[in-house]
């Protein structure tokens, strides 16, 4: 149990109704989760209000209520507390519950449109193999030190966040890498929250349909640099045009990072194969089995990353050596043939060019690029003509098919796909509704070494078709293809 009048410190509070010195049992959101001696917190979502659930949580036994507005019949016996910003004041209230972790341990956050996962899982694993515990939140998993949970949201709430941000302190966990959602960020899910440094990747294209514009966006991202403490370090990739936008106001020790222009840390590519990359880092040359020019920014990052939290070079470039890909990022399989099937999660207009520019650097001869791409549903759908102009402009042929078409019409997404081809590059595409079927399609479509990229779900196991989620796995369904034709 905790005291409310504990767990309300540093929050902003209009108005109390009511005891706040009274013992509660947890820390709750959901008022379907509701039991006795809970605190509820009514947010006021982007589909749901929760002021409208305040009744039915406290039938279930909530006994405080946390809100923007009180509601007109106040109960005896229930304190009602009302604060300017519920998801503000959930997000204070979950670390001030779990005894601020954050600030017990190296917590890094990783934002941008691409590349969080990969650098959040990469320095999981750096750290990892230098031999400290560390924990890690991605829209992949969900690591305390070695054991590990289902992930659901990229960045979880705020509550979720605090729980296992503990259970790492329990764990003996020293460093935390998390990836910063924009989403998240806006949701003030990262409120409270106490971090040792802050990642940019780079900004382009994506989540307009949450967003109401780019500029939005962009300055959402530029919020979490904004309230970095000047203990912590502000990382950026001052190669993208926004690196040093993100910087502008932050408190933190100001530190950037390239390929191209002079930057703290700079890395140089020496040599591009499919099974890796030779690259130098000031003047010394390291292997990566990383492939692409967007890994070596990743990667860039991680590098800088290691040493800004204190470890020695050589011990980084050591262990960079040996870093494995992450799951359905850039993950890649040969068939028996010599056919090489890349599964990656690009599912942005720049995320799909940055791929098929790597498989068109990396070509040796005169074999074919076969893509096969859908755009989901229920969310931005001013990418999807991109996506489909990039996929047909840059592959030799481009099977548009259904990604997880969600709640809308799978057809309809590929029809508004199909508006960006261009004339000229029409002939090289072919519609296939069903994604096994698309798959089956390009395997069969693929002489002895083409290439095919199957791009957008990556490390998903899940096809969302009309709400309802069932298994496929990008992967599974192009091993099975191969393991077939060789029959």
């Amino acid at each position: 149990m905790k005291n409310l009048k504990d767990i309300l410190y540093k929050v902003s509070i209009h108005q109390v109704f009511g005891n706040t010195d009274v013992d509660v049992h947890q820390l709750v959101f959901d008022s379907r989760k509701i039991e006795k001696n809970d605190v509820f917190v009514a947010q006021k979502g982007v589909s749901v209000n929760g002021h409208l659930y305040i009744e039915k949580a406290i039938s279930l036994g909530a006994i405080a209520i946390i809100c923007e507005d009180f509601p007109l019949d106040k109960k005896q016996g229930i304190t009602y507390v009302k604060v300017e910003d519920a998801n503000v004041a959930l997000a204070i209230m979950a670390s001030n519950f779990y005894e601020n972790p954050s600030t017990k341990f190296a917590v890094v956050g990783v934002t941008g449109t691409n590349g969080k996962t990969t650098i959040a899982s990469l320095l999981y694993q750096l750290f990892h193999k230098a031999g400290y515990k560390v924990g890690l939140l991605s829209t992949v998993k969900i690591l305390v030190d070695e054991t590990e949970f289902k992930a659901t949201h990229t960045t979880p709430d705020s509550v979720t966040i605090n729980m296992y941000l503990d259970m790492m302190l329990e764990a003996g966990v020293e460093y935390c890498f998390m990836e910063v959602s924009s989403h998240g960020i806006h949701q003030k899910r990262t409120e409270g929250l106490t971090f040792a440094g802050g990642i940019f990747t780079n900004l382009s294209h994506d989540h307009l349909d949450y967003h109401d514009t780019f500029a939005e966006y962009r300055n959402v991202k530029k919020a979490f640099f904004d309230f970095l403490p000047k203990t912590a370090f502000a990382l950026t990739n001052i190669d993208d045009k926004n690196g040093d936008f993100m910087l502008q106001n932050t408190k933190a020790r100001k530190k950037t990072y390239a390929l191209k222009t002079v930057a703290d840390f700079k890395t140089k590519i020496l040599e591009k194969q499919l099974s890796g990359t030779l690259i130098s880092v000031d003047g010394t040359e390291v292997w990566t089995k990383l492939i692409g020019v967007f890994n070596i920014y990743n990667l860039t990052a991680i590098i800088a990353t290691a040493e800004l939290l204190g470890l020695e070079k050589l011990e980084i470039l050591t262990i960079v050596s040996q870093l494995e890909s992450v799951s359905g990022r850039f993950q890649y399989i040969i068939s028996d043939d010599g056919i090489t099937a890349i599964i990656d999660y690009a599912h942005t207009p720049d995320a799909l060019k940055n791929v098929l520019e790597t498989i068109n650097d990396i070509r040796t001869g005169n074999e074919k690029v076969i893509t096969v791409v859908g755009c989901g549903g229920d969310r931005d759908k001013t990418k999807r003509p991109k996506m489909a102009h990039i996929a047909a402009q840059l592959s030799n042929q481009a099977i548009f098919t259904s990604d997880n078409p969600r709640t809308e019409n799978a057809q309809t997404i590929l029809d508004e796909m199909e508006v960006g081809v261009s004339a000229e590059n029409y002939r090289k595409t072919l519609t296939v509704l069903d994604r096994k079927q698309a798959i089956k399609t390009a395997c069969k479509m693929a002489k002895t070494g083409d290439i095919i990229l199957i791009a957008g779900k990556g490390h998903e196991n899940y096809q969302e078709i009309n709400g309802v989620r069932t298994h496929f796995d990008d992967l599974e369904e192009v091993t099975n293809c191969f393991n077939q034709l060789k029959k």
